[in-house]
This record gives structure tokens, C-alpha cells and sequence, in this order.
């Protein structure tokens, strides 16, 4: 772990003193990104045929369930990579004495924000040819918001910690994507759709609403951190996270409706 200043530091001796250090890892790691939302996409196209309810998608359905194949692959390598940094690394830990927790970063978690940068520009990429058939307004703002914060703090190597617990709340994309999967191969009314909806929407209550509230509440219990962020990251820091917490909290309540409809059916 490291400060901002240390990191550009190790960043010239990775990969020496003519090309600028940043901008050497953030082009390299979201190339790496869309390359591998691409290499997850070909190979959505070649195992999906294997499935019957594929072939019987349209040729739009058929884009948009491999689509959902790269963004199932991202949240999980998020996932785990947030929770590896979050909970077992001493990256962002309170009791390592290496400087306030908003100025830590490293290598490895810039490198991983990089890729995440690159997932988004191939997902918004999607969504924006095909518009509106993958996505709305709102997967529009949501994946603007996303790259905007990503990017500020991979260039400034301040905010890593918040940015990690946001993107800790894609552990819930697989449990959407499935409810998709399931929903377009028929499968409504299996067992199999109403325990992915309860999963999701714990996964979303705990994830994209209560992560919420504990990112607020560490936000105001280390303000004198905040204040001391370079502008940019400062004013996303007080700007996205409440925008994406009332979306996060629009679409819970859809989630709640389409479950409690799944549930009185089954009574």
C-alpha cells in the first residue's frame, strides 16, 4: 500500500522513466478489459447454441444473453477482487500506519480499476448501438457516473477505498442477469426463478442500499479526509454516490414488487 506519491514512484520503475506512468497503466489495463469482455462475448456466441432456449432467441436476444455473459464474467472479478482489497488486504485497513485511507492505492488496485474502466466502455459501447433495446437512460447514467469516478481516482490515486465498496455492489449483476436468463428461457414459474429472487433481493438490500448507508456513514466520520481530495475526486465523492444510492434504491423497490408477485403466485 502506498500514497499517491509513492505509487507514481514504483509506477516509473514498472515501466521506466519516458512514458508517463499513469496513463502507461490506465491504457494497458482497459485494453486488457475490453479485450477480455470480448473474449467472454465470442465465447458466449460459441456455448450458447448448446443451450435449446437460445436457439429459439431472436437475433437481438441472442446479443443481448451474451452480453449478459461479460457483465456476469466483470461482477465476478470485481466481486472479488473489492472484497479481497476491502476485507483481507491491509490495503485500506484503519490500524496500518501508512497514511489516511483515501490516499492509498497501489499497483494491483488501480491496475484492477483500469479493467473495470474498460468493461464499462465495452458494456456502454452496447448499450448505446443497440439503444434502447439493452439498456435505458438510466444504465446510460449509471455506466457515466461509474467511469467518471473510476477514472478520477485512477488518475489522482485518491478514493480507491470508496470506489471499491460501490463497486462491491455488482455482486449483485449475476443474481439480474439470471433472473434475465431464466425469464427469456421460460422459466418463470420454476423454483429456480423464485429462489434467485429472494437471493437478489437480499443481495440487493444488503449490497446497493445497506453497503450504501455504511459508505455514507464512514464518508462523514473521516470528512476531514475529504476535504483534503483534490477537486475532482472531492466533488464526485459528494455528488455520485447519493445519485447511485437513489437509483440503487428506485430499483430495489421494483425488486420488492416483482418479487412479492412471484411470491402470491406461488401461494
Amino acid at each position: 500500500m502506498m500514497t499517491t506519491q509513492t505509487l507514481h514512484n514504483q509506477l516509473l520503475s514498472l515501466v521506466g522513466g519516458d512514458p508517463p506512468a499513469e496513463p502507461t497503466l490506465w491504457l494497458s489495463s482497459v485494453i486488457l478489459g475490453i479485450l477480455a469482455c470480448k473474449t467472454v462475448y465470442n465465447l458466449m456466441k460459441v456455448v450458447s447454441p448448446l443451450i435449446p432456449p437460445y436457439t429459439r432467441l431472436s437475433k437481438l436476444e441472442k446479443v443481448e444473453w451474451n452480453n449478459r455473459g461479460f457483465s456476469t464474467a466483470h461482477a465476478i472479478v470485481i466481486s472479488v477482487a473489492s472484497s479481497y482489497f476491502l476485507f483481507f488486504s491491509d490495503l485500506f485497513k484503519d490500524d496500518v500506519p501508512h497514511g489516511p485511507v483515501l490516499f492509498r492505492s497501489s499497483v494491483t488496485s488501480q491496475a484492477i480499476l483500469g479493467m473495470s474502466v474498460g468493461y464499462f466502455i465495452s458494456d456502454l459501447a452496447m448499450i448505446l448501438w443497440f439503444y434502447p433495446k439493452l439498456g435505458g437512460k438510466e444504465y446510460v447514467i449509471h455506466h457515466a457516473f461509474s467511469m467518471l469516478s473510476l477514472n478520477l481516482s485512477f488518475f489522482s490515486g485518491e478514493g480507491n477505498f470508496y470506489v471499491y465498496i460501490v463497486l462491491l455492489s455488482e455482486v449483485t449483476t449475476p443474481f439480474v442477469n439470471l433472473r434475465w436468463y431464466l425469464s427469456t428461457a421460460g422459466m418463470k414459474r420454476t423454483r429456480a426463478y423464485t429462489i434467485n429472487g429472494v437471493s437478489l433481493f437480499f443481495g440487493w438490500m444488503m449490497a446497493r442500499v445497506l453497503l450504501f448507508v455504511y459508505l455514507f456513514i464512514h464518508l462523514y466520520g473521516h470528512f476531514d479526509q475529504v476535504r483534503k481530495l483534490s477537486r475532482g475526486p472531492h466533488y464526485c465523492l459528494l455528488i455520485v454516490p447519493p445519485c447511485l444510492a437513489i437509483m440503487n434504491i428506485a430499483w430495489f423497490f421494483k425488486i420488492v414488487k416483482g418479487m412479492l408477485k412471484t411470491l402470491s403466485k406461488k401461494v
